[in-house]
């Protein structure tokens, strides 16, 4: 098969384009701009574009079919030229669909903790020995894609993105997938560029609700009311609540569970995560994995990359990052760090990157959430403002909005100069942003820190 990628840079996008290219598929792609980490993984699978633009001369009636990414647009040259040709146009989460309709389908789907979740059912089934497809949005240790598709294998894992299919496609990712078994970990409004209240964001839940098999069955947050009026809505639905999975900590904060007379050392934490954690245990049950086992495999789970990802740390102090930028999951990320260890102070620094945290209107919907940080720092860009076409953000609004005493940077260099004099001894770091702080490189800075 012959396979053309219209904007192959995104995240996804290029990761199938590379599982299709090492599937031995015939695979091209374009766009007008890709960043790293996208670049250099295209150039060593000789999939990077020789040169970055839209060419309408790339589409012929050689190509099978087409994969769209959200990236490109509706008036895009190649697509225009792939539908004048009739040729076969799929959106990501379309294809991903075709290719596994006939396959056992797990969706994680919700507003935080879905990425966590897919993470760790994928580490059990591989250290189970069980061969599946799937598709995550983050890179996870033990796995070279954030997307596999074989045809040997039986069961599908996807995470379950509420945000849209395509430029053409305005259908949220998570419609697609028609589900087997779901899990969805909880609602808080997001994406309101696309979903402007918060009722037509928990529409988007009801739906795919009501995409599950009939015979399947819905794991959910029991302690999230939206989700069980949803439930209750759809009571043709299976479903069951999980909760916090019981545990204790050890002297690192670290989770560690007691099943069966035995001990099972973790290396994550807070509530959030064991809320995941029991999750991803009700999934492997129902693919036949004991608890006994998924505890045993779920031991040398390290997380995914940028979720509470531990970058640095001396003998007092450690510095993390982390994806969260939406207001329910920076208060979780900053109350986990807390509860790992409340002997140490906490440094929580935010960048405002999406659309939905940069506009004025939503703002306010992170009132108090970075309260429980001993100190809380904001950042934003006014160049990604103007680029996004949104209004100028006052700094004296920015800290109103948040409803505690948090610093405010608008320059990436006078927020790193501020870290750099700062005593890293008994104190963490989270670093939190879908960005990079105007071009922090994380790993660098935080070696930088606390050397």
């Amino acid at each position: 098969m012959r396979i053309h990628f219209i904007a192959i840079g995104g995240s996804a996008m290029h990761n199938l384009a590379i599982a299709l290219k090492k599937n031995g598929e015939t695979v091209s792609g374009s766009d007008d701009e890709i960043f790293e980490p996208s670049a250099s993984r295209l150039k060593k699978y000789g999939l990077l574009p020789e040169k970055n633009g839209w060419f309408p001369e790339n589409i012929s009636n050689n190509i099978d079919f087409i994969i769209l990414g959200m990236h490109a647009r509706a008036d895009n040259p190649e697509l225009l030229k792939a539908k004048e040709l009739k040729i076969k146009i799929y959106s990501y989460p379309e294809f991903l669909f075709e290719k596994t309709k006939n396959k056992k389908r797990i969706v994680i789907g919700g507003s935080h903790g879905k990425t966590t979740v897919t993470s760790m059912i994928m580490h059990v089934l591989k250290t189970s020995g069980i061969n599946f497809d799937y598709m995550v949005g983050a890179n996870i240790e033990g796995f070279d894609t954030m997307v596999n598709l074989e045809e040997k294998n039986p069961v599908a894992v996807f995470e379950g993105d509420e945000y849209l299919s395509s430029p053409i496609d305005k259908r949220p990712k998570f419609h697609w997938y028609k589900p087997d078994i779901a899990v969805l970990t909880g609602i808080a409004w997001d994406h309101v560029n696309v979903f402007p209240t918060f009722e037509n964001y928990l529409e988007q839940f009801d739906i795919f609700i009501k995409t599950i098999n009939p015979e399947g069955k819905l794991f959910y947050y029991g302690n999230d009311d939206y989700l069980t009026n949803l439930v209750s809505k759809n009571s043709r639905i299976n479903a069951e609540k999980y909760y916090e999975i019981a545990h204790k900590t050890d002297k690192n904060g670290l989770a560690v569970i007691n099943h069966n007379n035995k001990e099972y050392k973790l290396n994550i934490f807070g509530k959030h995560n064991l809320e995941n954690l029991n999750a991803s245990l009700m999934i492997c049950r129902e693919l036949g994995i004991t608890e006994d086992k998924f505890l045993s495999s779920i031991m040398s789970f390290k997380g995914a990359s940028k979720r509470l990802q531990l970058l640095a740390k001396n003998k007092t102090g450690e510095i993390y990052l982390d994806f969260a930028h939406a207001p329910s999951k920076v208060k979780a990320t900053i109350s986990a760090l807390k509860q790992k260890n409340t002997s140490v102070k906490l440094t929580a620094c935010l960048e405002l990157h999406t659309f939905s945290s940069l506009k004025k209107e939503f703002l306010p919907q992170y009132f108090n959430t970075m309260k429980d940080a001993d100190e809380a720092i904001v950042y934003f860009n006014p160049q990604v403002i103007k680029h996004k076409q949104l209004e100028n953000l006052d700094i004296n609004y920015v800290k109103n909005c948040f409803g505690s005493d948090i610093n405010v940077f608008t320059d990436t260099e006078e927020l790193q100069n501020y870290l750099i004099k700062k005593n890293w001894s008994d104190t963490n770091l989270i670093f939190m942003s879908s960005g990079n702080f105007n071009g922090i490189n994380f790993q660098e800075f935080a070696n930088k820190l606390i050397k």
